[in-house]
């Protein structure tokens, strides 16, 4: 059973009761948002472009609906984890494959959420691990795709925790004009093991010692190619990396 799966029966209870500037040749993987690659995911091509239905998993134990419409999920916060994170531009394009088609999906509200540098969530309580972070709300918040179908957020590269690999959350919604979800689609992105190792090495990171799941031993990520992130330096030099992705639903 997955460590996902055992914290969300034990965490879900509180809902019932209420980058190769400073790391050297990092390795990164160049590739467009819609890409001609060949991924480990049922693949359609329409009109020469690739697109890739991707795959739904557990949206986990950790997801509070702040409702928080921002790009920078850094800002306002003295967070350790935070602050000294190698910063992360997230650039996600969310593709509509319903049945010959393909189409850039806008107008859809997308959020993001994930541990920091020291393997913690925002506004969670203390157990399993976690640290009482109640009524912080840093790494956390969502965006309206474009008219391209293109969100992009300014996080940090993902520390790590116990029983998972290194990942981010991504829900997908639509909503009615009453504001009732009438569409939702819940994934995770993923990063090389070669970036990770290079990144977990960096100071604040480390402090937390050796991580003990990698992606290969990670059942929900269970070795979906097509939910890894490609990366690029950041174009001005600076440490950090940019990660791309994108999303294929039946939207």
């Amino acid at each position: 059973m997955s460590m996902d799966h055992l914290l969300r029966n034990r965490i879900n209870r509180r809902r019932a009761l209420g980058l190769l500037g400073a790391l050297g040749a990092a390795p990164f993987v160049a590739r467009s948002l819609r890409g001609g690659v060949a991924h480990a995911a049922p693949t359609q091509i329409v009109n020469g472009t690739t697109c890739v239905l991707t795959p739904s998993l557990t949206e986990g134990p950790y997801f509070v609906d702040e409702r928080l419409n921002r790009s920078d999920l850094t800002s306002n916060t003295t967070n350790t984890g935070v602050v000294n994170g190698l910063p992360l531009t997230l650039n996600i394009s969310l593709n509509s494959i319903k049945g010959a088609g393909c189409r850039p999906v806008g107008g859809v509200q997308v959020d993001v959420w994930h541990a920091s540098a020291i393997g913690q969530y925002s506004d969670e309580p203390a157990g399993m691990g976690q640290a009482n972070t109640q009524g912080q709300t840093w790494l956390r918040g969502y965006q309206t795709s474009d008219a391209n179908g293109n969100v992009a957020f300014k996080i940090v590269y993902p520390g790590w925790y116990s029983g998972r690999t290194i990942h981010i959350h991504v829900k997908v919604r639509t909503f009615n004009a009453a504001g009732n979800t009438t569409y939702e689609f819940n994934s995770q992105l993923f990063f090389n093991e070669a970036t990770n190792d290079l990144v977990m090495a960096r100071s604040t990171y480390n402090a937390r010692g050796t991580r003990d799941t990698r992606n290969a031993q990670d059942n929900i990520y269970g070795n979906n190619t097509s939910l890894l992130v490609d990366l690029a330096p950041m174009p001005d030099g600076t440490a950090g990396y940019v990660a791309t992705a994108t999303l294929g639903m039946k939207i």
